[in-house]
């Protein structure tokens, strides 16, 4: 079954963007921190909350409650925009070898592209749906057996709910937050 898609209900959203070509270049932590500066000056921008996330060595996830006056493409867009920008001209200063692998022909001219053209968007009915993509975004690296345990990653969230603050994005949850608790799936909470 298919589900449409809505902007404006109030509901958290599971968004991944992939890179044009699976090349592992977000295994590179100055580029994760690329990404991770364009999601804060985007949210600061569009005013989402962020609930979770995860840079993976091709992609990303984020799960995000938008505004309802905001369309969650206008902020995945923005975010792609800002941090393809930056790590094009991280990759020129230093990566060259990398940076012509990332460029192909569109509309015959050859240009620098990062990210794919379209996302993939997913509605989080429940908070509880909500918690379970913020876990998976935990979990992500444990299954690419990219580490062992969730807190080794980090570029995600899992982190931050285990308390710590040194963390490249911090999450919009308090205490108080009327979708509930912390996520499950991050391991043991810090001494």
């Amino acid at each position: 079954m298919l589900y449409k898609h809505y902007d404006g209900d109030g509901r958290a959203r599971f968004v991944t963007f992939s890179l044009h070509r699976p090349l592992p270049v977000l295994a590179d932590d100055r580029y994760c921190r690329e990404v991770a500066k364009s999601v804060n000056h985007v949210r600061e921008k569009y005013k989402f909350q962020l609930m979770g996330y995860v840079c993976m060595p091709e992609h990303v996830h984020l799960v995000l409650i938008p505004r309802t006056d905001t369309k969650v493409g206008e902020i995945v867009g923005e975010i792609k925009r800002q941090s393809s920008i930056a790590i094009h001209e991280l990759l020129n200063i230093g990566d060259p070898a990398l940076l012509s692998d990332l460029f192909t022909y569109r509309n015959g001219a050859r240009r620098f592209v990062l990210w794919k053209r379209r996302c993939y968007d997913h509605n989080c009915r429940t908070p509880e749906s909500m918690w379970q993509k913020v876990n998976y975004c935990h979990d992500n690296p444990v299954r690419r057996k990219l580490v062992a345990i969730p807190e080794e990653w980090q570029w995600s969230s899992c982190r931050w709910y285990l308390g710590y603050r040194d963390v490249p994005l911090m999450m919009d949850v308090d205490e108080a937050h009327p979708l509930g608790n912390a996520p499950s799936g991050c391991g043991t909470k810090k001494p």
